[in-house]
């Protein structure tokens, strides 16, 4: 196809969807979603394309029992597929006279003329302190101009044309350079591969490092915007009051239920606006988790730690897929400046930054802190020590009670309780590492009894994890019986760019069951 080519047809956008589909035939669920949404779409069937159609007609959910609130496979694959068809036309498809974008926070696919985009997006190195700059520059104007779209159009001017207007001229030299300060930004100060090079480059050693006098104790939790008494969460750590920040003011966040975690008393305070963090450390590595909850779609911010980029044109709501959905981000390989502070920023781009709770733990060079995780509601410790968090990163299904007694296992209190239906967890991890996942099982419902109509077969799922399928056809009792303790290793898996090991737990017969999950950093 040629740029400049007369206003597209109904033929000519069903021939670039066959295109598309074509490129995508290494992703049957995208290619399935997307010939769904561009036929429905093609045919003037928008109204079609719902959410509960999605799920049912494209992958198979159950007209009965599907519940959205519960379910987020829509939501998840039509973020892939967004994902997917960028990185198309910043590729293959670049030339195509035709681009198919699907919007942010909508299911129906758009097919857009080429000549209306920027025919490249080179890959810029931009400055932390002239995007700021350029921000504060262009003040509340800036909002008019989305930070994060899947294209910029620049809409046609009816009395000239569009090249002799100079303010339509002036607003799509800014949307150009929002789209490669988005990219370069995104690359740049996103937490992947790139970053862990700058943060390691740009950090100090501990014999230069001096230690502040008010060197903060660490692990160091505190609640942004709070200025009460320490809260307890549910694994029995204590979490401060804020401090150590300077900037706009913190407030009570609007009630509402928060998804994802076990600790919702860590979203109940905000700081936003534009504000920092100088938290001494002594010399050494430190892990920092970031905690966020969105209550609405669309805001963009930007966080910086000594002036190093973490999260670039970051919006909670799209990396949390929803609002009031619990948001956490980790970052291995933290190091105090040169002055022993560690200096954190968070400014808007297109709304205000925000922030719920922040965390500093001792770090481990290169390697995050294992995570590990009981299906119960009070923290377990193991024969070596290992402390297992309260269940939480989790949505749908429900924790069994009363506990059960276990065999072959060296810590059978792990394997006492379940979460079993269907259902999913999120677990946040650095997105530079690669992760050996242990999953943790033992079948506490169906006890095989004198009739033998309960045993191998009586329960059976699939685990996925990113999409991949890591278990198919998994009957606990097929592999150890009852009250037996069985687990399932995992190697080399690969974090989404959002920084999750999304783990979906789906029935085959009767329900899905987990009793642990523990992640471990394969990073040397």
């Amino acid at each position: 196809m040629e740029q400049g080519s007369a206003p597209h047809s109904a033929d000519s956008e069903r021939a670039e969807l066959e295109d598309v589909l074509e490129a995508l035939a290494r992703t049957p669920r995208l290619a399935k979603l997307l010939r769904f949404l561009g036929e429905r779409s093609l045919e003037g069937r928008a109204d079609e394309i719902t959410e509960y159609n999605i799920a049912i007609e494209v992958f198979g959910r159950s007209k009965v029992s599907f519940d959205g609130t519960r379910d987020s496979i829509a939501r998840v694959e039509a973020h892939r597929l967004r994902k997917r068809l960028k990185e198309y036309y910043l590729t293959e498809g670049k030339e195509h006279a035709i681009w198919i974008a699907l919007p942010l926070r909508s299911y129906v696919p758009e097919f857009i003329r080429r000549a209306a985009y920027p025919t490249t997006v080179p890959e810029p190195q931009p400055d932390v302190a002239e995007l700021e700059k350029l921000i504060a520059e262009l003040g509340p104007d800036i909002e008019e101009i989305p930070a994060e779209t899947e294209m910029i159009q620049v809409a046609p001017v009816e009395s000239k044309p569009l090249w002799r207007r100079p303010v339509v001229y002036m607003l799509a030299a800014v949307a150009i350079l929002l789209l490669l300060s988005f990219w370069g930004v995104r690359s740049f100060l996103s937490n992947r591969s790139a970053n862990s090079a700058g943060l390691a480059a740009n950090r100090t050693s501990s014999s230069q490092t001096p230690t502040p006098a008010d060197a903060a104790q660490v692990p160091l939790r505190l609640l942004a915007g709070y200025t009460g008494s320490p809260r307890i969460d549910s694994a029995g750590e204590y979490w401060q009051a804020d401090r150590y920040v300077t900037g706009e003011a913190g407030f009570t966040r609007p009630a509402a239920p928060v998804a994802r975690t076990s600790d919702p008393m860590l979203f109940e305070h905000w700081r936003t606006g534009k504000f920092s963090y100088d938290i001494p450390l002594a010399p050494g590595p430190y892990e920092l988790h970031l905690f966020f909850v969105a209550s609405q779609v669309g805001d963009y911010f930007v966080v910086t730690a000594n002036g190093q980029g973490l999260l670039g044109a970051f919006d909670v709501s799209s990396d949390a897929l929803g609002i009031n959905i619990a948001d956490e981000r980790v970052f291995k390989d933290i190091y105090p400046d040169k002055d022993g502070y560690l200096h954190l920023k968070f400014f808007g781009e297109n709304a205000p930054a925000s922030l719920n709770a922040l965390e500093v733990l001792p770090g481990l060079p290169h390697k995050q802190q294992p995570v590990r995780l009981v299906m119960q509601p009070v923290a377990v410790t193991d024969h070596d020590g290992n402390s297992w968090h309260p269940d939480t990163y989790f949505q749908g299904g429900i924790v069994s009670d009363p506990p059960r007694i276990v065999g072959s296992a060296p810590d059978p209190s792990l394997y006492a309780r379940e979460r079993y239906g269907h259902f999913s967890y999120s677990i946040p991890v650095d997105t530079r590492g690669r992760y050996t996942l242990v999953l943790h099982f033992a079948e506490l419902y169906w006890i095989p009894d004198p009739s033998k109509s309960i045993g191998v077969g009586t329960r059976v799922f699939r685990v996925y994890c990113n999409g991949s399928t890591l278990l198919d056809n998994f009957d606990i009792s097929k592999e150890v019986g009852s009250l037996h303790a069985l687990t399932k290793t995992f190697h080399h898996l690969r974090p989404t760019p959002e920084g999750k090991l999304d783990l979906t737990f789906d029935p085959i017969v009767n329900f899905a069951t987990i009793s642990a999950i523990e992640v471990i950093d394969e990073s040397e």
